[in-house]
C-alpha cells in the first residue's frame, strides 16, 4: 500500500474550512479548483493539507459534504419531510439479537492498537465526529487509518467488519475498497487516498452490551455508522458507491451494485401504466448527480414523492420489502430482521420515486422514504474513469487507458463524458445511501431516551 503521511489537526481545520468555503462559492467547480478533492481522480493539484490532490471532484448535493452548514450532534434533528420530527417512531427495547460479538470484535480491535493509535480513534458517544463524515476520497478523516497498521490489527478491524455486517455487507465492503485501489492503479498510482488502506476507524464511546457506543469505518465510497445500545443496533446513514462498479482488480472480476439496480428494476416493472405514471417524474430529467441526503446533509427537509405502498398490491408490496432488504441485508442478518420489520410496519406511507429511463443498462435515480427509512440510489456521471463498450453498450468495466486531465475518456454508449452534475450519467458510477429518518440517524433518538430514561 502507498505510504501514508500524517495529518495534523491544523491541515485538518484547513481542509474542511477550504471545502465550505468552496461550496460556498459555487460547488463542485469551486471544489475541484481550491481543493483538489474527488471521487476518483488523476490530476496533480496539491491539497490544502499538502498531500497530493486529485482532479475531479464528486459534485452536487449528496456528494460533497459535511457541506456549506456541517450540522453539528447537538443540533441535529435528522431527515424530515418538512422540518418536524415524526415523535413516537423508536423506543428503547430489547430485540432478543445479542450484540456480544460485535462487542468483543470491537474491543479486541482496540486492545490490540498502540496507546496513541487508541487515542486517535476514541470519542465521546455523543461527539460531532459522527456526523463529519464523506464518501469524498480526498476529504480530511480522524481515526486509524487501515494502511498504517500492521497486517494483524487490520485482520481484527475486518473481524470487526465481519461482527457487524452480513457476510454480504462484508464483500460489498471490500470489493469498494478494491475498486477504489484500482481506480488508484488506473489514475497511475501514487495517490494515497486511491488504495485499499485509504479507510478510517473512528469509536464514540466505549464498546459495552449495556452503555451506549458505537463505531464509523469511512473513506472513498465508503460510510458505515453503526451505533449500539444493548442489543439494538441503527446501521445509518450509510453510504455506498463506486467508481468503477465492474472491473478486474488483481485477476478478480468485481461487480458491484447488480442486486440494488436489479431490484429496483423489478418493482417498477411489477408496476401499472397508471402506477408508473405517479412513480417517475416526467417533469425532472435525470442528471449527473441526484442524490439529496448525502454527506452534509444529517438536517434534510424532503418531502415525499410517488407512490405510496398504500397504492400497490400484495405482491408489489413483496418486491418493495425485496428492494428495501437488499439495502438493510448490509447489516448483520438479526438485527437486518429487526429493522425489516421496523420497515414493514410504515410500509402503507412508503414511497417510490423514479428518475430518468428504465431499461437493464439505464442510468436512473431511485428513492424509497417512509417516516423510518430513506433509500436513494443514483447512477452518476463519470468523473475519473473511461470505459470500453461491452456487448449492448453495456460498459465492460476495463480501462482504455488513463484519462487525459483528469477526464474519463469513454466510448459513445460506454458511460464516458464529461463528469459532474452536467455530465451523462452511467451504471459505472453508483452512489447509494440509506437512513433513518425523524431522529434516528446515528442512534440520536435512541441515545436521548437512553439518557432521559436511565439517568
Amino acid at each position: 500500500m502507498h505510504g501514508h503521511h500524517p495529518r495534523t489537526p491544523e491541515a485538518e481545520r484547513t481542509r474542511r474550512w477550504f471545502m465550505n468555503k468552496a461550496l460556498l462559492a459555487g460547488g463542485a467547480a469551486a471544489l475541484a479548483t481550491m481543493t483538489g478533492c474527488s471521487n476518483g481522480s488523476s490530476g496533480t493539484s496539491s491539497s490544502a493539507s499538502g498531500t497530493p490532490g486529485g482532479g475531479m471532484p464528486s459534485g452536487g448535493p449528496g456528494g460533497m459534504g459535511p457541506g456549506q452548514s456541517e450540522v453539528k450532534y447537538k443540533d441535529f434533528v435528522g431527515l424530515t419531510t418538512d422540518g418536524k420530527v415524526v415523535d413516537g417512531l423508536y423506543s428503547v427495547h430489547s430485540t432478543d439479537v445479542s450484540t456480544d460479538k460485535v462487542v468483543k470484535a470491537a474491543q479486541a480491535f482496540l486492545d490490540g492498537l498502540s496507546t496513541k493509535e487508541r487515542t486517535s480513534c476514541t470519542f465521546d458517544v455523543a461527539d460531532d465526529e459522527w456526523l463529519a463524515w464523506s464518501n469524498v476520497d480526498g476529504y480530511e478523516r480522524k481515526g486509524v487509518r487501515m494502511g498504517d497498521i500492521t497486517d494483524a490489527k487490520r485482520e481484527l478491524g475486518y473481524a470487526l467488519l465481519g461482527a457487524a455486517l452480513s457476510a454480504k455487507g462484508l464483500t460489498q465492503t471490500r470489493n469498494i475498497m478494491k475498486l477504489n485501489a484500482f481506480l488508484g492503479d488506473y489514475n497511475g498510482g501514487n495517490r494515497e487516498t486511491l488504495t485499499e488502506g485509504a479507510y478510517f476507524f473512528t469509536f464514540m464511546g466505549t464498546p459495552s452490551t449495556s452503555k451506549p457506543w458505537g463505531l464509523q469505518y469511512e473513506g472513498h465510497h465508503v460510510a458505515i455508522n453503526y451505533f449500539v445500545l444493548g442489543d439494538q443496533v441503527v446501521m445509518t446513514p450509510t453510504f455506498m458507491g463506486s467508481e468503477p462498479t465492474s472491473a478486474t482488480y488483481q485477476g478478480e472480476k468485481i461487480t458491484l451494485f447488480k442486486p440494488e439496480t436489479k431490484a429496483g428494476l423489478a418493482l417498477l416493472r411489477s408496476l401499472t401504466s397508471a402506477q408508473r405514471a405517479k412513480v417517475i417524474d416526467a417533469k425532472v430529467s435525470k442528471s449527473g448527480t441526484d442524490m439529496k441526503a448525502g454527506a452534509g446533509a444529517d438536517n434534510l427537509e424532503l418531502a415525499y414523492q410517488g407512490l405510496p405502498g398504500s397504492e400497490l398490491t400484495s405482491a408489489q408490496r413483496d418486491k418493495l420489502l425485496d428492494l428495501v432488504g437488499v439495502y438493510v441485508g448490509y447489516l448483520d442478518d438479526g438485527h437486518a430482521g429487526v429493522r425489516m420489520k421496523e420497515v414493514e410496519e410504515h410500509l402503507d406511507q412508503t414511497y417510490f420515486y423514479w428518475l430518468g429511463e428504465t431499461k437493464d443498462t439505464s442510468a436512473f435515480y431511485y428513492r424509497v422514504h417512509s417516516p423510518v427509512v430513506l433509500i436513494e440510489y443514483d447512477a452518476q456521471s463519470p468523473l475519473a474513469y473511461g470505459t470500453k463498450t461491452g456487448s449492448g453498450g453495456q460498459p465492460s468495466g476495463q480501462p482504455t487507458g488513463r484519462p487525459t486531465g483528469g477526464m474519463p475518456t469513454g466510448q459513445p454508449g460506454g458511460g464516458g463524458g464529461m463528469g459532474g452534475p452536467g455530465g451523462t450519467p452511467t451504471q459505472q458510477h453508483i452512489h447509494t445511501i440509506i437512513r433513518t429518518p425523524n431522529g434516528g440517524d446515528y442512534g440520536v433518538d435512541l441515545l436521548k431516551l437512553h439518557l432521559e430514561t436511565d439517568h
